[in-house]
C-alpha cells in the first residue's frame, strides 16, 4: 500500500507540510478525551513518533475506538501541519486498523527491564531501545563495507561450514546429518558415511581461507557470521555472532597497526552521521557521557606498548587484581581495562606477546620469544580487535605448527600459499557485536543481537 515513511516527514518537512499524507505504523501510546484523541504512531524509521490528532467531529468516533490501543498497527490519512511542541504533527481524517492488538500485548508499558525483554525477543524490535540498537547495528554494518569499497578491498565469502577450527580459535558446533543414535566401532568410519565424508563444524573465523583469497586479490576482508560452542554466559560472549576480517598482502604489523586505528575512528564517525538520534538516545539513556567519549577515540592519536612493558606496568600499579600479572600469561580483562581505564585512558594497542599464547600463523619475531601481534583495547570493553603479521616463511611456519603437534596434512592448501608465492602479510578481526557495544555503551552481548545464541537458548 502506498504511503510515506515518518522519517521522511520530518527529514524532509517542507516537501509535506499542509498537504495529506498516508501514514502506515503501530500505537505506541494513546490518550483519549471528549472531543479529541492523540496517538503516538512509530513505523519504525526512525525513533520520533509521529502525534496523530484526532478530532471525533471529522473522524467517525466508531473507527477511533479501535485504534486506540497501544500495539495495533493502523494505516492513517490526515493533513501534515506545523506543531509548537512537536515540529510537526498529523491531523487525521481518516484512519483504518491493519492489525488490532489484544490487551496481552506485553509491551503495555513505556519501560522494560532489559532482562524482562530477553524472555519475548520476537516482540523487543518494538521498543524504542531495539529500534535504536538495531538502526545503529545497520549503520556500522554499512560503514564498514563503505570503508574496505573506498581502499580497494574485495568482499569475499568464505564458509559457514568447515573442517578447520583455526587452530584452537574455539570450540566448534559439529554440524552432521547423521542419526543421533548411529552407531559405529570407529570415529572414523562415523564421520566417513556423513554428508562430506569428514567432520564439519561451523566455522569459528575465515581468517585462513580469507588468506588464501588476498594471496590473489591483494585485499580482500570477509563480514559474516561465525560460531563459538564455548560454555560462557559472560556479558560479552554468543555462540553465534559476526566478525570482520581484512587481510591484506604486502602488509607488515606497523601497516595493519595503521589501518586498525583508522578503520575504527571511521567506523564512530559514519554511524554518529548516520544515527544521530539513536547515538543521542544512548548518551541519555544508557551511557552518560557516550558522545564526548567517541569523539575523544576520534581526535586521539592511540596508545601503544608492549606485552612485555604492559607486564611491567601492571606489577608497578598497586592494584590487586583477581588474576595473577605473569610474564608468558594471558592478559585478563581487568588487565586489559586497567592499562586503557587508568593508565592511557584511551585506546591502546599492545604488541608483541609471547608466542606460546598465540597462534600457529603468527609472525615470529627476531627474539625467538615473541609474535608479531597485537590486540587493540578500548575502555570499557577490554579487547575489541585481535591483529598480527602472518608467517610468510614456510619453514618456520611448518616448524611452529610441528611445535603444537598439528597435522601437517589437513592444512597442505594452507601451507600452498607459503609454498607458491609467498608475501608478508596481515590482517585482524574485529567482534561486530562488541564494536556496536562500544558505539551505544550497551553493556551486554545479548542486547545487540536480534535473537542471540547462548548456552542453553537458542
Amino acid at each position: 500500500m502506498k504511503h510515506t515513511d515518518i522519517k521522511s516527514l520530518f527529514y524532509d518537512a517542507q516537501k509535506y507540510v499542509r498537504k495529506s499524507v498516508t501514514v502506515c505504523g503501530w500505537v505506541r501510546t494513546w490518550r483519549d478525551s471528549k472531543n479529541i484523541a492523540f496517538i503516538e504512531l512509530n513505523d519504525g524509521t526512525m525513533l520520533k513518533n509521529l502525534q496523530l490528532v484526532i478530532e471525533k467531529d471529522k473522524v467517525d468516533e466508531n473507527l477511533v475506538k479501535p485504534a486506540l490501543v497501544v500495539g495495533c498497527a493502523l494505516k492513517v490519512e490526515g493533513d501534515f501541519v506545523p506543531s509548537e511542541k512537536n515540529y510537526y504533527e498529523l491531523s487525521v481524517t481518516s484512519l483504518t486498523v491493519l492489525g488490532g492488538c489484544p490487551q496481552d500485548y506485553p509491551l503495555q508499558k513505556k519501560h522494560h527491564t532489559l532482562e524482562f525483554l530477553r524472555t519475548i525477543p520476537h516482540l523487543r524490535p518494538r521498543t524504542r531501545f531495539f529500534e535504536a540498537v538495531l538502526a545503529v547495528r545497520s549503520g556500522l554494518a554499512f560503514a564498514i563495507h563503505k570503508y574496505f569499497q573506498k581502499h580497494n578491498f574485495k568482499y569475499v565469502h568464505t564458509p559457514i561450514i568447515t573442517g578447520s577450527d583455526c587452530e584452537g580459535a574455539g570450540e566448534m558446533f559439529r554440524v552432521t546429518t547423521q542419526s543421533w543414535n548411529a552407531k559405529y566401532d570407529k570415529e572414523a568410519d562415523y564421520y566417513a558415511d556423513d554428508f562430506f565424508g569428514a567432520k564439519a563444524g561451523l566455522t569459528v573465523s575465515g581468517q585462513l581461507e580469507g588468506e588464501i583469497a588476498a594471496m590473489g586479490l591483494g585485499k580482500i576482508y570477509t563480514f559474516g557470521p561465525t560460531f563459538r560452542a564455548e560454555h560462557s554466559n559472560t556479558t560479552r560472549h554468543a555462540a553465534e555472532f559476526w566478525q570482520i576480517e581484512p587481510e591484506v598482502c604486502f602488509c607488515d604489523l606497523d601497516d595493519i597497526i595503521e589501518m586498525a586505528e583508522d578503520f575504527i575512528k571511521y567506523l564512530i564517525e559514519q554511524v554518529v552521521v548516520l544515527c544521530p538520534e539513536e547515538i543521542q538516545f544512548f548518551n541519555d539513556r544508557i551511557e552518560n557521557g557516550l558522545m564526548d567519549k567517541l569523539d575523544h577515540v576520534i581526535k586521539s592519536k592511540f596508545g601503544r606498548i608492549t606485552y612485555t612493558e604492559a607486564i611491567d606496568v601492571l606489577k608497578k600499579s598497586g592494584k590487586e587484581f583477581k588474576y595473577p600479572v605473569e610474564w608468558g600469561a594471558d592478559l585478563q580483562t581487568e588487565h586489559e581495562r586497567y592499562i586503557t581505564e587508568e593508565y592511557f585512558k584511551k585506546p591502546v594497542f599492545v604488541t608483541d606477546y609471547p608466542a606460546d599464547i598465540k597462534a600457529f600463523y603468527m609472525k615470529q619475531n627476531p627474539d625467538g620469544k615473541t609474535v608479531a601481534a597485537t590486540d587493540l583495547l578500548v575502555p570499557g570493553i577490554g579487547e575489541i580487535i585481535g591483529c598480527s603479521e602472518r608467517e610468510a616463511d614456510l619453514e618456520k611456519l611448518k616448524a611452529a605448527m610441528l611445535k603444537r603437534n598439528m597435522p601437517l596434512e589437513s592444512y597442505t592448501e594452507y601451507l600452498d600459499t607459503r609454498k607458491y608465492g609467498s608475501v608478508p602479510h596481515s590482517g585482524f578481526g574485529l567482534g561486530f557485536e562488541r564494536m556496536l557495544m562500544y558505539l551505544t555503551g550497551v553493556q551486554n552481548i545479548r542486547d545487540t543481537l536480534l535473537y542471540p545464541r547462548t548456552v542453553g537458548s537458542l
